[in-house]
Order: structure tokens, then sequence, then C-alpha cells
């Protein structure tokens, strides 16, 4: 199985299954002499665990990580730096009934078109599990990037049909970690913590919107054609599970707003040329110009629903199963780290490029 590596220069190697034995990664490229905060890339893994509150999946996994090389003394040697996470509140058994049955809106049937085989014990390879690893890489990205200035916020800014539309520059992003659900203004936080409630007990889900902004990224990462700096972001955002669409600057708006309403008018401002606006989302060309690069990240509905629901087996007959297990309502409140993580990742990469080209 190919496609398990993520990046150029900084590149993150990821493995585990939902119920193996372990979750982890392997982080190449990560430059020598950096110091290690490792109580902070515990952090962004706490950020991202189960059981946190009543409105995520209750799996009690207490996501202890543990560094196995290319650290020395505290800091990073320049080896690749392999790490991983022990699988603990494993309940295998919840997913027996499932094991000859394709799950409406799951990937079991095209893993096992492809592979002949597929691990339906939470999805295997296909579970959100999977993106502890990247976390935990992407935590080490965040590091990287705190040495230039470079910072990335992601939150939570639409569930269900609950929207958040005062625009980021008005909110206080400090509080985004106040919320249960991860959005920074706390009346909307109120009514996404109802909307979740509700349909948790209904044994239903929705989707959500995770909006992300980067701030002071240097003019001139990314590169032209096919290394367009929005285009790796958009595969680092779509990569990752249950992510349905991406869009920056003005996005999809944009094609409603005339010409002369879009463009960016340039200005001398305390010593340096910068936009009035900032439609194009901080790239152009495919390369940043020094303006905050924001984007935001759809997800759909989570496919497992605690009611019953109507499936194939192998033999193509029709059954009933009500499903089991610890899921999620929306996984966008847990995804937030994520999408930062895979910022971090690619604008981490991006500079490194910018250092060697």
């Amino acid at each position: 199985m190919a496609g398990n590596s993520f990046g150029q220069l900084l590149r993150l190697t990821t493995f585990g299954e939902s119920h193996g034995e372990a979750v982890g990664g392997i982080l190449d490229g990560c430059p020598a002499g950096l110091l290690l905060d490792l109580d902070f890339i515990q952090s962004e893994l706490n950020r991202r665990r189960p059981g946190q509150s009543d409105v995520v999946s209750s799996r009690n996994e207490k996501d202890e990580l543990q560094i196995v090389s290319g650290i020395f003394e505290g800091k990073t040697t320049g080896a690749p730096i392999a790490f991983w996470v022990q699988n603990h509140d494993q309940h295998p058994a919840d997913y027996d009934e499932m094991k000859d049955v394709f799950r409406p809106s799951h990937a079991g049937f095209a893993y096992e078109q492809k592979y002949g085989i597929y691990d339906y014990r939470g999805g295997g390879r296909a579970s959100a599990r999977e993106t502890l690893a990247r976390v935990a890489g992407g935590a080490i990205a965040k590091l990287f990037l705190k040495q230039t200035g470079i910072t990335i916020n992601a939150y939570v800014s639409q569930i269900g049909t609950v929207k958040l539309e005062r625009p980021y520059g008005e909110l206080d992003l400090n509080k985004t970690e106040e919320s249960p659900v991860r959005c920074p203004d706390e009346a909307v936080s109120s009514e996404i913590v109802d909307l979740i409630t509700k349909l948790k007990n209904a044994g239903d889900t929705t989707g959500g919107i995770i909006t992300c902004i980067i701030r002071h990224v240097p003019p001139g990462l990314g590169k032209p054609v096919f290394d367009k700096l929005q285009a790796n972001l958009a595969k680092a955002m779509l990569s990752i599970p249950a992510a349905k669409g991406f869009e920056y600057g003005s996005g999809f708006a944009g094609v409603s707003m005339k010409g002369s309403e879009h463009n960016d008018p340039w200005a001398y401002e305390h010593g340096k040329i910068t936009t009035l606006t900032n439609f194009s989302g901080g790239i152009q060309g495919g390369i940043s110009n020094g303006e905050d690069i924001y984007f935001r990240v759809a997800f759909k509905p989570v496919a497992t629903l605690m009611q019953p629901q109507e499936m194939i087996n192998r033999q193509g007959e029709k059954i009933k199963i009500n499903p089991r297990g610890r899921h999620d309502v929306c996984v966008a409140p847990r995804a937030v780290p994520v999408v930062e993580a895979m910022a971090a990742l690619v604008i981490a990469d991006h500079y490194l490029w910018a250092k060697t080209n």
C-alpha cells in the first residue's frame, strides 16, 4: 500500500490502524538543532484525542507519545524522528457484525476492491485515528515555524446549519480552546453544543467547517504550476478523513464579485509593500505574498449513525444493522488540531524549499 507519506524536504510517513497495536510516524528532513518541547507536542495530541468532552467520541485513549529516534539531549539530530502511541481502549468486538457487510459511505467496499482485504475494526487504516501521527508530526513542524514567527490558528466556523458569520479579524482566537467545540464565539459555541447534543440523542450526525489562518508568512513560499502553495495546502486538507471541500481567500464567494471589487490594491504602509484587501488569501501565482493566508475546510457528516441502517453484504443481500462503537457526532471540533498540523507541515516544507532554491 503506497500513499502513506506526505511532503518533499520535510516528509511525514504514518503507520497504524484504529484497533491495531499502535499508531505512529516517521518525520524525515527536520533540521538538526531544533529544541523539541515534548510537553507542547503532547498538548497538541491532547487536543485531538477522544474523550475530551460530552460532544466527542467517548473512546478513552491517553495518547501518550513515545519518541524513539532522531533526538539527542532534547534536540533534533537531523536523523529521522520516529514516534508512536500505543492503542489501549480498543473494543474490536463492537465491529464483529460488520465483518461481512459494506456500511453506507464507508471505505470498506473500495478498500476491498483495491486490496482484496479490509480491516473492518473501526475502519482500519481509513480511520481518523491515523491523524494522531499527523498531529505529532505537525507539532514538530510548528516548533520549527515558531523560530520564524509564523503562527497557525484554526477554529470551527460552522457545524450543521449553525454558522459563525464574523470574519476572523474580529475574533479573539485565544478563546478557541475555551469552547468544547473549538468555536471562539461564545454564543455560537453554545448553539453548536445544543445542536450536537440533540443529534447525539437522536443517533444522528452532521458536518462542519474549519477556518484556518496562517500569519507572518514571508513572501516567496510556493512554486509555480504544479507545486503552488495553495495546491499543496488543498492536497493536505483533502487528505484528512471526512474532508470534502477546500477554499482559500475569497473562495467560491468570489465568483459573485466583479473584478473591480475582487482585485487587491497594492499599497506602501509601515515601510513595506502590502495590499489593502486580501481576497487573494495571501497567495498569488501560487506563491505567498506576505499577507495572511486563510482557508476553509468542509467535513462531511460522520458516516456511522447510532441508529439502524440498511446495508449490503458480500452476497448482495440487504440487511439492517444497528451499529455499535464510540463515534463523534461531528468530526470538526477534534479536526481543528489536524488542520493546523497539516498546514504546519506544508508551510514548513515550503519554507525549507525556499532556502534551497
